[in-house]
């Protein structure tokens, strides 16, 4: 499988991970410019970026970048004075074998986007889904997947089994979940669950932010202003589906000289 098909599965997994390119080499480095690997979170390496060596200083760099969500140009240059384009802005570390040369590599992290279980075949529903797309989250309707992995899960059916969904997408943890309906009802069905105060919290109904919205798309844009105020302001968990990287706190992708 080349870099380009692993890139194209773990997208389609929701995968995070780092495409890491070297763009410039000097001998005697073992990597070429155009070399490229795949780094998951658990520090995984597919593909060749350098040696040994190298690679450790590479690791711990995408994990960095992996949490801070930001592309990183990293500079492995070996220790003492070595002729080698200067790059501001760069994160330089020392490469600790003796016989390494210079690499420089571009660290870009692939962080799935935000994912939207969209439940119900009405008009709110569909509007919510499309909009969905215009921001380039991802969104799965009804039967495509449970709620395992999703970002917000919006309850659009209009009845049916509103209070088992509710409560699936609490068990599953959702940081976010939206009930279409009125106060009352929205009210009597929340009372009848029997939450407890921080599942309740988790619960908005009636959803989405009060703009006076009347129509399907109005009320999904309410929807989703909500969802986004959510995971801009109040922290809400993008991609609960990643697997974290507790060593590797955030602002760290860098160590050594800069």
């Amino acid at each position: 499988m080349t870099i380009t098909e692993r890139v194209a599965q773990l997208r389609r997994a929701r995968t995070p991970f780092v495409h890491a390119t070297v763009v410039r080499a000097q001998q005697p480095a073992s990597a070429h410019a155009g070399d490229e690997a795949i780094l998951l979170s658990d520090g995984t390496i597919e593909g060749f970026v350098g040696g040994h060596c190298a690679q450790n200083s590479v690791r711990k760099a995408a994990l960095g970048a992996l949490q801070a969500g930001e592309s990183v140009l990293l500079r492995v240059l070996p220790d003492g004075d070595v002729h080698y384009p200067d790059a501001p802005g760069a994160c330089v570390v020392v490469n600790p074998c003796l016989s390494g040369g210079a690499l420089e590599i571009f660290l870009a992290p692939q962080v799935p986007p935000p994912l939207i279980r969209v439940c119900g075949a009405t008009p709110i529903a569909d509007a919510l889904a499309e909009m969905c797309v215009v921001l380039g989250y991802d969104v799965a309707r009804d039967g495509d997947a449970d709620s395992a992995c999703a970002t917000a899960v919006v309850i659009a059916t209009h009845g049916g089994p509103e209070a088992e969904m509710i409560r699936a997408a609490l068990d599953a943890g959702v940081g976010y979940v939206g009930l279409v309906a009125s106060t009352v009802r929205g009210q009597a069905i929340l009372d009848d669950l029997g939450l407890t105060d921080e599942q309740r919290r988790r619960v908005h109904t009636p959803v989405g932010l009060p703009i006076g919205a009347k129509t399907p798309a109005e009320i999904a844009v309410s929807i989703l202003a909500e969802v986004i105020r959510g995971i801009r302001v109040d922290g809400l968990t993008t991609d609960r589906g990643a697997a974290s990287t507790p060593d590797t706190p955030r602002g760290e992708a860098c160590h050594g000289h800069r």
